[in-house]
């Protein structure tokens, strides 16, 4: 049996995923029908995701000031080296799109990029009017030293679930994002 209780909130902490904490009142969200157990439950797994989103931020954080690289040069590195893996030819049209940058912004990219050594350009091997991009080896060899070896591990964690348990979190992972998917949000613009 699973220990449903709350965890106590560490010295100085408050507890920041607890709905009765963000919604007293109740007005965001029925409680109707849950038991304490239940609703501390689902504490926890608010808790635990909120502490996924900060390890995966640390990690991203850290990764992009050893390579010293923003956030956007290390999404355009990870694309790159998939690119590669799977024997894909990166161009800078396709780096915009999978970016949603606009082209100025991909050509200061790489031109970041490549006065840093992590990239070269050159000539695209069967279109004569696009350019290759490719990662430089040091560089993907830092990348994978480093923050790929890192997050590889959730593979493991993946990979200790039966299958059916693995299905079971995969349908709550999409259920959650599509909840809370912008597209819901009315308050928002959309492109």
């Amino acid at each position: 049996m699973v220990d449903s209780t709350p965890a106590p909130a560490e010295a100085g902490k408050m507890e920041m995923y607890g709905i009765r904490e963000n919604d007293p009142s109740g007005e965001l969200v029925d409680l109707e029908g849950l038991t304490d157990e239940e609703i501390a439950q689902i504490t926890r797994l608010m808790r635990t995701l909120g502490k996924l989103r900060e390890v995966e931020r640390e990690v991203s954080e850290a990764s992009a000031k050893y390579m010293e690289l923003n956030e956007t040069d290390m999404k355009a590195l990870h694309y790159l080296l998939v690119c590669e893996n799977q024997k894909d030819i990166a161009t800078p049209s396709k780096i915009t799109k999978y970016l949603n940058i606009s082209p100025a912004s991909t050509t200061k990219l790489l031109d970041r990029l490549e006065a840093a050594d992590h990239i070269t350009r050159s000539q695209h091997p069967s279109d004569r009017r696009a350019l290759q991009i490719r990662v430089n080896p040091l560089t993907r060899k830092a990348a994978y030293e480093t923050v790929g070896r890192l997050q590889s591990r959730r593979f493991y964690a993946a990979a200790r679930l039966r299958p059916h348990e693995r299905e079971i979190v995969i349908e709550f992972l999409q259920d959650m994002a599509e909840r809370i998917d912008m597209k819901n949000a009315d308050w928002a613009e959309h492109d």
